[in-house]
Formats: structure tokens, sequence, C-alpha cells
């Protein structure tokens, strides 16, 4: 695999060494020493997760336990940990990784879709209806 996004040198990083792991069921490399964050950022995955009450997309904001919105599920079964900041995880060969507050997945969430629709009904009702319209036809 590539990492577009990849600076060929600088960085704490053992580039020697190729680290696999999973975010969404895809599955990217990284190296030793990268967060999960600058592994992510490197392979070029931009939204990360979704907000919690509109579902709008969330990308990766700070580079460490700052981070305000890119939580993410670490595993999963009985050695889930909920609520990961991706700038505080050091990656690992065989990590999985999954966004929070999408369903089913990150790209296709009906929750956004949801909020998209409510968004629009609010728009029509912004709109005047047909009895209105008249009304501002017979005033001319």
């Amino acid at each position: 695999m590539t990492q577009p996004f990849r600076l060929q040198v600088g960085g704490a990083i053992d580039r020697g060494r190729v680290l696999t792991f999973r975010f969404e069921g895809r599955s990217y490399e990284g190296h030793p020493g990268d967060t999960l964050a600058a592994a992510l950022l490197a392979n070029g995955v931009r939204v990360v997760a979704r907000s919690f009450k509109y579902h709008r997309p969330r990308g990766i904001f700070a580079a460490g336990v700052e981070e305000p919105s890119a939580l993410v599920q670490l595993e999963t079964g009985g050695h889930t940990e909920p609520n990961r900041r991706l700038g505080d995880v050091a990656l690992y060969d065989g990590l999985r990784a999954a966004s929070q507050h999408a369903w089913p997945s990150l790209t296709a969430d009906l929750g956004a879709l949801e909020d998209a629709s409510a968004a629009w009904d609010r728009y029509l009702k912004l709109q005047p209806d047909d009895e209105e319209l008249k009304l501002y036809a017979i005033a001319r």
C-alpha cells in the first residue's frame, strides 16, 4: 500500500518496518512511532468520526490529548475501548479501530441523512404555502 501524504524523511518513526492496522474495516499501513492519527492522515483518511448530535463529519483537529472530536473505539468484543483520542493511541500491528456515532458506516451514516431530511423540512416550512401566495397575488 502507499501512503500518499507521508513525508519521505524526518520525524520519529521507523520507516524500515511496516505495521498494518484496520480502520472502519479497511486495511492501512503505518510505521512504529506513529499515532493512529498520523497514520490515518498519511493514508489520506480525512473524515474519522461524526458529531454526536447532528452527525456532521469530523476530521483530525489536534495532534495530542486535546483532540476534541476524533474519538474512536479500539478493538472489538470484550477488549474494546470506547472514546479514545486518535492522537493518543500508539500504532501497533493488528490494531482495529472504528468510528463512533455513525451507523452503519462512517461514509453512509443514516443519522446524517436524517439530519439532512430535518433541515429540508425546516426549509420548506419557511416557504409560503398556496394560500399565502394567493393573498400576495390579490394584493398586487
